[in-house]
């Protein structure tokens, strides 16, 4: 097989004072929200299938990074999202109001909260390396 370099990450931010459990479920509420906008271009997502030395298929693995941080607090988060919004940059958000009761009760909630209300859990996307380093150059890896 012949090395192609990645060119693109995926990176998520998430929030620190957020429990892992939540930020877990966070985590991939957003990671699959930000595959399915990139339905339309999502072989630039670079998904493959890894086989074993059994022949074992282990399905569907990015080849690009998929780096995950950790920011202060929701309003790091508020900040780099706005930031993606001015960049036009695709990406999933996360908040506080999408974990109680079911879908439509989180709607309800959702929609009585003011953006500047919302208290942020984590933001997912995916862009060129370089450009994403500079956005969060000031965030550390989530360990």
């Amino acid at each position: 097989m012949e090395y192609i370099p990645t060119t693109h990450q995926f990176v998520c931010v998430l929030n620190r004072t957020v429990e892992i459990g939540p930020a877990l479920n966070a985590l991939g509420h957003m990671a699959l929200g930000l595959a399915y906008q990139h339905k339309d271009n999502f072989s630039s997502l670079r998904f493959r299938d890894f086989i074993d030395k059994s022949e074992s298929v282990h399905p569907a693995t990015s080849e690009n990074p998929f780096i995950i941080l950790k920011a202060k607090n929701g309003n790091k988060i508020r900040t780099l999202r706005n930031k993606l919004i001015a960049d036009g940059v695709l990406f999933t958000d996360f908040t506080e109001t999408m974990v109680p009761g079911n879908y439509v009760t989180q709607q309800s909630e959702f929609s009585e909260t003011p953006e500047s209300e919302l208290e942020y859990y984590g933001v997912c996307f995916f862009m060129e390396k370089e450009k994403a380093r500079q956005l969060t150059d000031k965030f550390q890896l989530y360990t």
